[in-house]
């Protein structure tokens, strides 16, 4: 498996629940998780099947910041 790490603009947990539903379509049900008690405010994506590209596509899509770290 794949471990994506982005830094993202996602501050609550109600954005995050916002966003469930796209993720959740996206990687899986449990494939995905974010930090947000990390300065980055951190998406982790667990997924052989999911871009990089397609992760930071859903929440741009959306109005959020999104960028991959190293």
């Amino acid at each position: 498996m794949n471990v994506l790490v982005f830094k993202t603009s996602v501050q609550s947990t109600d954005q995050v629940k916002q966003l469930r539903p796209l993720l959740n379509k996206l990687a899986g049900r449990g494939r995905w998780n974010f930090a947000l008690d990390d300065g980055d405010k951190i998406l982790r994506v667990v997924s052989d099947r999911v871009s990089a590209e397609a992760a930071m596509h859903v929440l741009r899509k959306v109005g959020f910041e999104c960028c991959e770290l190293d």
